[in-house]
């Protein structure tokens, strides 16, 4: 599946771009937060959702980019019938797919949860097709019933 395939058969919301720095972040917390709550999530899904988005923000930041500065990350924040789906886009290398795996939960170390939080959050999460550059890792959170 490709971005215009998912944009086709939902509304658009949200179309931001803000340079892959942590500091930026709050911005992006602070929007998806408010898109979340003018869905209808009930705040605890909300808070949730947030964390997952942040997380995956900061993903691109350390792995696809590597903390480096002036890379742009691309978020879309769409809303179909059923669900909210969130468009994480960057200009990095094509990722291996494979090679992302959440870490063992009994390890005792900080970090390294971020996959584990967006699996565990999100209802569907899956990297679009990948030619040369240019990730996109779509992130669906669908609404209860």
């Amino acid at each position: 599946m490709n971005v215009k395939k998912v944009k086709k058969n939902a509304e658009q919301l949200i179309d931001l771009r803000i340079a892959a720095e942590p500091c930026c972040l709050k911005l992006v917390r602070s929007v998806i937060r408010d898109v979340a709550e003018l869905a209808g999530l009930p705040e605890q899904e909300r808070d949730n959702v947030v964390l997952a988005v942040h997380e995956a923000c900061m993903n691109v930041i350390q792995h696809a980019y590597h903390n480096a500065p002036k890379e742009e990350i691309r978020l879309s924040v769409l809303r179909s019938q059923s669900a909210l789906i969130f468009l994480l886009q960057d200009d990095a290398p094509c990722v291996d797919t494979e090679s992302i795996r959440p870490r063992d939960l009994d390890q005792i170390r900080p970090g390294g949860l971020g996959v584990h939080f967006i699996r565990q959050i999100m209802d569907e999460v899956e990297f679009l097709e990948c030619v040369v550059t240019g990730n996109t890792l779509k992130m669906v959170k669908y609404f209860q019933s």
